[in-house]
């Protein structure tokens, strides 16, 4: 009988993590596959004009961008379900994580009638800066959508040899039976002030990238006046890595720079040629190698974006290589996938290849592209090519 029992549970733990495993399987080909569609509306709507001018542009952008996010959110439950995803602790100055967080958050808190502050920090840390960034872009998040009037801080506190992050709100708070079930996944509170979107994963990301790094989390609250979420991230005295100064971002003109763009969804393809050429970019697509260079004519591209998945096996990485054996140099490139897996991420960075997931903004792909633009080589006075820097 102890035997049987032993194979049964045996059974059943290995049925169990037979389930476990197919959904995240499903999670993670659904939200690529829902990424495609979404990313060419993006480029679509791009095209048509400014959302700031046109209203209805507007309410289309809003929409896309709530869908993002839930997307994103089943992306990320996928990739921790998979294992796939693993800390990259580092020094880094806590100001590189807050400073852009704050000017991101302070045009959304606007947009809903709350005032954010920021309070700077020049503290030194040590973690993951992607994994920590999530965290407290979760907290924000929850903070702007929760918070129908007042401010939300976003600020530091020293806690002996650690650095408590916190992000308060003037919200409805939260009552101290309720304080667990928020970081369950697919539970939202029925507290007013949301505004209904999201599926309830925001709190559960954050508790399972906390306990990933080994950092604490918190939260305090005091209903019908506000809550307070914080991490607790520990201070570091090692020399933080030099980062190369950002790129000069660049105007919406690109001067008849060539643009070939790989990509077999016809959609996607028409979406980026509508959004280049309103850039005034020459825009050359195809869906594969051999019809780019059929489609080029002879022509050598200033820069080439790709898709990953190609279809018949073939990927973006493969056909980059064919590519840049026939112009025999290695043009800048561009790697533009709906799949975050790091695999992907691994195989573009030793091929020398940047990397844009989809969906991708329009402000993102204009930035790439001058990114891209700047690595071109460049001629002398006597018409010599001279290889850009790194070349």
């Amino acid at each position: 009988r102890i035997a049987e029992r032993t194979r049964a549970l045996a059974e059943a733990k290995a049925e169990a993590e037979r389930a476990n495993l197919g959904k995240t399987r499903f999670l993670a080909a659904a939200s690529h596959d829902l990424m495609q569609p979404l990313h060419a509306a993006r480029l679509f709507l791009a095209s048509l004009g400014d959302a700031a001018e046109n209203p209805a542009l507007g309410q289309i952008d809003g929409s896309l961008r709530s869908l993002e996010h839930i997307l994103g959110d089943l992306t990320e439950v996928s990739k921790l379900d998979s294992g796939v995803m693993r800390p990259a602790p580092r020094p880094l100055r806590i100001a590189e994580l807050l400073e852009p967080l704050g000017q991101q958050f302070t045009v959304l808190a606007a947009r809903q009638g709350l005032s954010l502050r920021m309070v700077s920090c020049r503290a030194t840390v040590r973690s993951d800066p992607h994994l920590l960034r999530r965290i407290l872009q979760n907290y924000l998040s929850n903070a702007v959508r929760y918070t129908a009037s007042g401010r939300v801080l976003l600020g530091c506190r020293r806690r002996g040899a650690f650095l408590s992050v916190e992000v308060w709100d003037t919200g409805p708070g939260i009552p101290e039976d309720k304080r667990r079930e928020i970081f369950l996944e697919f539970r939202q509170l029925d507290a007013h002030g949301a505004d209904g979107r999201g599926l309830g994963l925001g709190l559960a990301i954050v508790e399972r990238l906390a306990g990933m790094l080994g950092h604490e989390i918190g939260v305090r609250s005091v209903p019908g006046r506000g809550s307070g979420f914080s991490v607790l991230v520990p201070l570091s005295e090692e020399p933080v890595p030099q980062t190369a100064p950002a790129a000069r971002r660049q105007g919406r003109d690109f001067g008849g720079a060539l643009v070939l763009c790989v990509e077999n969804d016809s959609t996607i393809a028409q979406g980026m040629e509508r959004l280049l050429t309103g850039w005034s970019c020459r825009v050359v697509t195809a869906a594969t190698a051999e019809q780019a260079l059929a489609a080029l004519g002879g022509r050598e591209p200033d820069l080439i974006l790709s898709d990953f998945h190609l279809g018949a096996g073939v990927t973006g990485l493969d056909a980059l290589g064919d590519l840049r054996a026939a112009f025999g140099r290695a043009v800048p490139a561009a790697i533009i996938t709906a799949d975050r897996g790091e695999p992907v991420r691994a195989a573009a960075k030793a091929a020398g290849v940047q990397v844009g997931h989809k969906p991708l903004r329009p402000g993102s792909l204009r930035a790439l592209v001058g990114q891209l633009l700047a690595q071109r080589p460049v001629a002398n006075d006597h018409g010599r090519i001279i290889p850009a820097a790194g070349e």
